[in-house]
């Protein structure tokens, strides 16, 4: 990252204007990575200039005012923006697909004044993975995205680092039914192993059941560029928090503490085909579940208000 970008970000304007200023640095990153996407994919699919193939998306997510506590304590009425730029190039070689790429994503919070929690969680991660295929009927995906996982560009450190990684497996019972398993590892969370399962099922010609983790939904094919779906969005990411949170705050362990940040999301949604390469999708629903556990140093704060949500998405493969 460039100096300059890096000076953008971490520039912390009065505690009056801190989120206002963080909505407009996010607005312009996810709308400038949203135009390069929809320049290139509206050009023609195949011309000679990108010889490479791979897979990317740009996110943007609004959840409105909601409320957690831990204990007595309440922190009430914050909203949160997610933003998600992701880009992976998927060159084939002997023993199959590689995965080689890059991700960021921000969780900002416009947090009231002395609340012990984060107002801002990123990471920077690069992707390295591999798609196999062991036989017909199994195929095998293992990926791990090392990167920096913390609280904000001005606390970029190499103590931060983490490695999660996952391994999952599919099994083609048949044309229309897939059955997947899967284990995801992360040594910083408090469950360091969590399995998983899954099903993929064509239930008929404009049907399709993709209950298969992180977003699990039920899927119908409106037209031939256009779907309609419901289901979840579940997600769980551990992060540090700077060396000196903890202080001014007034709880000295929550200094450098690991924070793992859970939500679930529930909604309906639609997929739109824009060309052959660019999908935009469009979603609201409403936000059940919210959780900061700081398990190490046994503070948590659950939801006790859940807020609705509306998110945007550029994604798709070329």
């Amino acid at each position: 990252m460039s100096p300059k970008l890096l000076l953008f970000f971490a520039v912390r304007p009065g505690a009056g204007e801190r989120m206002k200023m963080l909505r407009l640095r996010t607005y312009v990153l996810i709308f400038a990575a949203a135009f390069f996407f929809v320049r290139t994919g509206l050009c023609e699919e195949s011309n000679g200039f990108w010889p490479l193939s791979g897979e990317f998306s740009a996110d943007l997510t609004y959840v409105g005012e909601g409320d957690v506590a831990r204990g007595g304590k309440h922190v009430n009425n914050f909203d949160e923006i997610d933003s998600e730029i992701r880009a992976v190039l998927t060159p084939r070689f002997k023993l199959g697909v590689l995965r080689l790429g890059a991700q960021w994503e921000r969780f900002s919070f416009g947090l009231p004044n002395g609340a012990a929690l984060p107002n801002t969680l990123q990471s920077f991660s690069t992707i390295i993975g591999l798609d196999t295929q062991l036989s017909d009927s199994i195929l095998i995906r293992a990926e791990t995205q090392p990167g920096l996982y913390n609280s904000g560009l001005g606390h970029l450190f190499w103590d931060d680092f983490n490695m999660p990684f996952v391994i999952g497996g599919t099994y083609i019972f048949s044309p229309n039914v897939q059955l997947i398993l899967g284990v995801s590892v992360d040594v910083e969370r408090k469950y360091p192993v969590i399995p998983a399962v899954g099903l993929r099922w064509k239930l008929g010609p404009q049907w399709l059941l993709d209950a298969v983790l992180p977003t699990p939904r039920l899927q119908y094919e409106l037209t031939r560029n256009v779907s309609l779906y419901a289901g979840a969005t579940i997600t769980e990411a551990t992060f540090r928090t700077d060396d000196e949170f903890g202080d001014s705050h007034g709880m000295p362990r929550l200094n450098h503490a690991v924070v793992t940040y859970s939500e679930i999301r529930t909604g309906a949604g639609f997929d739109w085909k824009i060309s052959p390469i660019v999908t935009f999708t469009g979603e609201v629903g409403y936000q059940p579940y919210r959780d900061f556990d700081f398990y190490r140093a046994e503070v948590r704060y659950h939801q006790v208000g859940g807020a609705p949500y509306g998110s945007i998405s550029l994604h798709g493969t070329f």
